[in-house]
């Protein structure tokens, strides 16, 4: 019985040392692979009970299996925007290029990975060259990102950049930093109002034009530091669309600033910001003219009418360039008008256990009752860690040590079978009694 544990437990050394040699092997083959993550394999002890003071019974060895996927290799820089990589735990939220034409009100099939090159293919889709499909939130037009339920991939879509598209980049904010002349508000000045037009870009991305016409009040003595701001747009057929008193301070420390804004017609001045809204053809733009008392804005000074700080956002027609991937996942698109806008989020999605998850090919990992439910959070928050754009992750293989355990693996391996071959050995000299 005893020589007969002891040919069981080199054939379990065998068998151990061979499933070693497995992970071995795969982790130096996959050394150059692109996120791979490590395979261990672990001995334990198999032990047969018995009356040990008599006798010895082997019970040999048994090995498991696990991939450390919460081990990252160091992460390198590309020349691609969409070569992505988290930048500490967690994981991308992918799905099968294949999935797109079958995908049902449930959604899409999830699989996770730390790093992917994702290029757009014939319909923009970002995909990988072995068919992984990025998944994000999508923004609206104005590039907000709404609310979507964190433990549910419900709301996670296909990414997709459509280069050859035209958008509009509408204006929505207007400053004016203007100085009117003080001398045109005292008595027997002559009346004359200022005229300035300032551009603005409607939301099919036509060039309109805003009007502002001051008019000063003339006194019959002294000055009355008043005018009158007329805004006539354009885009509406001449119409007036907002008329406004401006008062502003004759004092030895504010003198020149706005002291008071007095709406005759539109949106109602807002000490707070400053502004008031404009309601255009196309929509509402915030005007900006400062707030009362501060210097910057407008101002009433000197003997000069001077535009001298007119702003706004907005530009003409755009189309897309490239796209780039800041460190809180949001995927930016930038335009040949110069503006970028957010087109999509990409979460990180994390589980309580990642050396739990299932592994399937090209780097991929699936949750599983072990890894625990996911979780999706943005980019850098909680626990995970920032996307990375034109980053790849290296595999998490050490070469120089796997070769380390493949020189102690194969000595075992052949210890083991050096105690078979001892066994046989034995065993034929138990026959050869006989003769």
């Amino acid at each position: 019985m005893t020589i007969s544990s002891s040919m069981n437990a080199g054939v379990a050394g065998l068998n151990a040392n061979a499933n070693k040699l497995a992970t071995i092997a795969d982790n130096i083959a996959n050394s150059q692979t692109y996120g791979y993550k490590r395979a261990q394999a672990d001995f334990y002890a198999v032990v047969v009970h018995g009356d040990s003071s008599t006798s010895y019974s082997a019970g040999g060895v048994r090995s498991t299996n696990m991939r450390l996927i919460d081990e990252r290799g160091p992460l390198i820089a590309t020349s691609n925007p969409t070569d992505l990589a988290v930048d500490g735990r967690g994981f991308m939220a992918v799905t099968t290029i294949g999935a797109l034409s079958s995908a049902t009100s449930e959604g899409f099939p999830i699989s996770l990975v730390t790093t992917g090159s994702f290029r757009p293919d014939e319909n923009g889709v970002l995909v990988t060259a072995s068919g992984q499909v990025l998944m994000g939130w999508p923004a609206d037009p104005d590039g907000n990102v709404g609310t979507y339920p964190r433990d549910s991939a419900s709301g996670l879509e296909p990414v997709v950049i459509n280069s050859n598209q035209y958008v509009s980049n509408p204006t929505t904010e207007m400053t004016l930093g203007i100085n009117l002349p003080a001398t045109a508000t005292q008595a027997a000045a002559d009346g004359e109002p200022f005229e300035l037009t300032v551009e603005y870009f409607g939301n099919l991305g036509t060039s309109e034009t805003l009007t502002y016409t001051f008019t000063p009040t003339v006194p019959a003595t002294g000055i009355s530091s008043t005018w009158t701001m007329t805004i006539v747009d354009g885009a509406s057929d001449g119409a007036i669309v907002g008329e406004y008193t401006l008062t502003f301070d004759d004092s030895q420390t504010e003198g020149g600033r706005l002291a008071s804004v007095d709406t005759i017609s539109g949106e109602g001045y807002v000490e707070e910001t400053g502004s008031f809204q404009v309601n255009v053809a196309g929509g509402q733009i915030e005007v900006q003219i400062g707030m009362l008392g501060e210097p910057n804005g407008m101002t009433q000074l000197s003997d000069t009418f001077d535009p001298i700080a007119v702003s706004k956002d907005g530009s003409a027609v755009a189309s897309l360039v490239t796209v780039e991937m800041d460190k809180n996942g949001f995927l930016r698109a930038i335009y040949d008008q110069g503006f970028t806008r957010v087109i999509y989020q990409i979460p990180v999605v994390d589980v309580p256990n990642p050396n739990g998850l299932a592994a399937g090919n090209n780097q991929s990992y699936e949750v599983s009752n072990r890894s625990g439910p996911f979780y999706l959070w943005d980019a850098g928050d909680g626990p995970t860690g920032s996307v990375v754009g034109y980053s790849r992750e290296e595999s998490a293989t050490d070469v120089a040590g796997e070769l380390t355990q493949l020189i102690t693996t194969q000595r075992a391996y052949s210890s083991n079978a050096k105690v078979i071959q001892t066994v046989d050995e034995m065993l034929q000299e138990a026959t050869n009694i006989k003769r």
